[in-house]
C-alpha cells in the first residue's frame, strides 16, 4: 500500500492537527502500535477518515506518541499533503509528494 507518514512524536491531548490536502485522501490519526499494524496490513483503530475539504482538523485524543497517514485507497485522485500542529505551529517534517494508489 502506498501513504505518506508524517511521525508528530510526542502530543498532549487537546492538541490540533491540520492537515492540508490538494486533493482528497483518507486521513487517519493512530497511535503507535496501530500505526505498525496499518503498515503491516493488518486491521487497526484510527481517528479520521475521508477528508474532502482542506483543512482537515483532528484533536489528538490523548497523550502519547501518534502519526498521520494519508493515502488514497479508493479514490481516483492523487493529492500532496502538509501536516502541522496548530499548538505550536511546527510544521511536521514527512513525506511530501504526490501520490496515487
Amino acid at each position: 500500500m502506498v501513504f505518506l507518514d508524517f511521525d508528530l512524536g510526542q502530543r498532549k491531548r487537546g492538541e490540533i492537527v491540520e492537515v492540508t490536502l490538494t486533493g482528497g485522501a483518507n486521513v487517519q490519526l493512530m497511535n503507535v502500535a496501530n500505526f505498525s499494524q496499518y503498515k503491516n496490513g493488518q486491521k487497526c483503530r484510527f481517528y479520521g477518515g475521508l477528508a474532502t475539504r482542506s483543512p482537515y482538523r483532528l484533536a489528538i485524543p490523548e497523550e502519547g506518541y501518534w502519526h498521520v497517514t494519508i493515502d488514497t485507497k479508493g479514490l481516483k485522485n492523487s493529492t500532496v499533503a502538509t501536516v502541522k500542529t496548530l499548538s505550536d505551529s511546527r510544521q511536521i517534517t514527512g513525506r511530501q509528494s504526490s501520490m496515487k494508489d
